[in-house]
């Protein structure tokens, strides 16, 4: 666990703002999400894949102890070449995916490819057949949006193949209904009718589709007033139903956001502090080109957050449950950097009176901030990003200047 002396030393040897991912906590968290999915009662295996667009940092650390990695476009793929991902580890996935694409995750030899479109058959067809090679495709079904397929062409294609392409197995089917679905009885609904669809596809083909992906885009709690008491509840109340459908096909929990949130910090300093029309405002050195708050309305929610001043024996954490224990609180905006009104983090934080160079760390943002903050506006720097596993903090990414990026190098 890491201890608030430890965001100091970084904070005062590296200056901020910065990203530390406990790759501890987020190994501890696979062992437990493994656990639940197979609980040693003679159950089917269940296996875990892990959508590294949630956060491509964490991959070197997670070869050993999740079953795949899902895969969605040429540059993640590239990263897990770097990370030497075994080939037989990856599902290459992706709504757009090119000749060229699909060529170079077939030559690393990924596991399997889905398919999202015939157009995206055809092509994968065309690349096996060009380079004589192998490969297992998934079938994407659309959940009402731009991602997978109709089932009339998923009909289609289970119809066509069996016409031609010695290439390509059709192993089964692949669906992702959406994140942070709070209703749990939504994903034990649509797996039952999941079930009935993919016995209905065997009966009408001649495929067994033994292979089943699936998102059950389960939640993860992020906001002050959220249940923090058991983050893994969802997933538990799930797991009998999931247990049912691995006795059915050879299951794949596909998850990023629920795997990795608990792992992240964010820490940012205090740049200016000012009172302006009769509110309290607190400048950050970050702001919303690193910080993403995941579909909610930026600013209305209070994530948690820790307090540290710059003095480092007068910390307190102050969240909203124990702001009432210090001596004197106000309610502050917490502002970005950028020069936009909409760059605000949370409209109405109460703390102490904060002072330049104080630290606040953001919890939870071990999943997509690193990755969807708008890192080209005003063109700021990108934040360093610092892995703390076994007890020792390494660098993995130091600051990166962006301005070379919004000019022209002509």
């Amino acid at each position: 666990m890491i201890k608030r002396e430890q965001f100091y030393q970084i904070a005062n040897e590296y200056g901020s703002p910065c990203f530390l991912f406990d790759c501890d906590e987020v190994l501890t968290r696979v062992e437990q999400i493994k656990g639940i999915l197979n609980d040693g009662q003679g159950n089917e295996p269940i296996h875990l894949c892990y959508s590294i667009k949630a956060n491509p940092f964490l991959v070197p650390y997670l070869i050993s102890a999740v079953d795949f990695f899902e895969v969605c476009s040429p540059g993640e793929l590239s990263i897990c070449q770097h990370n030497h991902v075994p080939g037989e580890m990856i599902i290459y996935s992706g709504v757009n995916k090119q000749l060229a694409d699909i060529s170079e995750a077939i030559r690393y030899g990924a596991a399997i490819i889905t398919a999202e479109s015939i157009r995206q058959f055809e092509l994968i067809s065309q690349v096996c057949t060009q380079l004589k090679q192998h490969v297992s495709v998934i079938l994407r079904l659309s959940s009402k949006s731009q991602f997978g397929m109709d089932l009339t062409d998923i009909r289609f294609l289970l119809k066509e193949h069996v016409k031609g392409d010695s290439y390509i197995t059709i192993q089964g089917i692949h669906y992702f209904a959406g994140t942070q679905r709070t209703k749990l009885k939504h994903q034990k609904e649509e797996l039952e009718e999941l079930q009935k669809l993919i016995s209905d596809l065997r009966n009408e083909s001649s495929y067994a589709l033994p292979m089943f992906e699936y998102g059950p885009g389960l939640s993860y709690p992020y906001f002050e007033g959220d249940n923090f008491e058991d983050t893994l509840a969802p997933l538990k109340e799930l797991a009998p139903t999931l247990s049912d459908v691995a006795a059915f096909s050879q299951l794949t929990i596909e998850m990023g956001r629920f795997l990795a949130s608990s792992c992240g910090y964010y820490l940012t300093g205090v740049a200016d502090i000012k009172r302006s029309c009769e509110r309290n405002w607190c400048i950050l050195d970050g702001g919303i080109n690193h910080v993403n708050y995941y579909g909610q309305m930026m600013g209305l929610k209070i994530p948690i957050i820790h307090h540290l001043p710059m003095n480092q024996s007068d910390f307190t954490s102050l969240t909203q449950a124990d702001a009432g224990e210090a001596e004197h609180t106000d309610k502050w905006a917490l502002c970005g950097s950028l020069c936009t009104t909409n760059d605000v983090l949370v409209r109405e934080y109460e703390m102490q009176e904060p002072k330049l160079h104080d630290l606040l760390v953001f919890c939870n943002l071990g999943a997509y901030s690193v990755t969807e903050g708008i890192a080209l506006f005003l063109s700021r720097d990108m934040p360093k990003v610092f892995a703390y596993h076994n007890g020792k903090m390494t660098l993995l990414r130091d600051t990166l200047e962006t301005w070379e990026l919004n000019t022209n190098h002509k």
